[in-house]
């Protein structure tokens, strides 16, 4: 006897084309709301005293390129956090891992990591001038201490929130120790890290600002403050604008990271 079968229903659209419109309505969003956020700004310059338009910042930022000045400090400011980052990055993770891991770690280690973490690395700027002078270690201590905080959390809670019911079925299947944390842990690990990352990142850019109002010749925050003792509105406009974006291009990147090193998970 023929047994008939229903034809099995294909998707109207194929995966490629989705992803492509989701792109561009994406694009299409952030055009829309750049226009909107440039007429708001437009329009609010003209009520506010002292407040510079889109055109007038758009003028003295070309003249800052043609100068130089604002790659420079862009440069130096985007050094010095990236430096702070990198390091800060490298040393939490291990430490995360290593408290998760380990109770005896955690239960040494963890109370430092709470207690410094509720001590905002802006407030340890005057102390680290004092103990490392002005030159650039203290500027990239605080950011390293940004950093730090967040992604050693993010790291220790990724750990400690893995699903036991894996490592025990890693377990039951002969797995070692060595082989449940690399092939279970870490890839469990990973969202929380990546997430402590941006956010890390978030902190250092505030972090570098501040930094930089002492003791720096230097810098997108230097030049903010320079500015903002010649009352040069436009040219603080110009810093603030070029750190949102600095800012906002490395976390797309490690947006686009994330979604490359966990596209196991669901998504909606």
């Amino acid at each position: 006897m023929t047994v008939i079968t229903a034809p099995e229903k294909k998707s109207a659209q194929p995966p490629g084309r989705r992803g492509g419109r989701s792109a561009a309505r994406s694009l299409v969003l952030g055009l829309v709301a750049l226009v909107f956020g440039l007429v708001v700004w437009a329009l609010a310059s003209r009520g506010v005293e002292h407040l510079p338009g889109p055109a007038g910042v758009a003028t003295e930022a070309g003249r800052m390129i043609s100068d130089g000045m604002l790659f420079d400090d862009a440069l130096a400011s985007l050094r010095r956090v990236f430096t702070g980052f990198a390091l800060g990055v490298v040393l939490a993770v291990p430490v995360g891992f290593l408290m998760g891991w380990y109770p005896v770690a955690r239960g040494l280690i963890e109370p430092y990591i709470q207690f410094f973490r509720t001590i905002p690395p802006l407030a340890l700027i005057p102390l680290a001038i004092v103990l490392m002078g002005i030159g650039e270690t203290p500027k990239i201590f605080v950011i390293f201490l940004a950093a730090f905080m967040s992604c050693v959390v993010a790291a220790f809670q990724g750990v400690v929130d893995v699903d036991r019911t894996l490592i025990n079925a890693a377990r039951v299947l002969g797995a070692s120790d060595r082989t449940i944390f690399l092939k279970v842990v870490i890839p469990a690990s990973t969202p929380f890290i990546l997430v402590g990352m941006r956010i890390g990142l978030g902190s250092c850019w505030a972090t570098v600002v501040a930094a930089e109002l002492i003791g720096a010749q230097e810098g997108l925050g230097y030049r903010m403050q320079n500015a903002s003792t010649y009352y040069l509105m436009s040219q603080i406009f110009v810093a603030l604008i070029a750190i949102g974006v600095l800012g906002l291009v490395m976390d797309r990147l490690l947006l686009r990271a994330e979604r490359r090193l966990t596209n196991w998970q669901e998504r909606r």
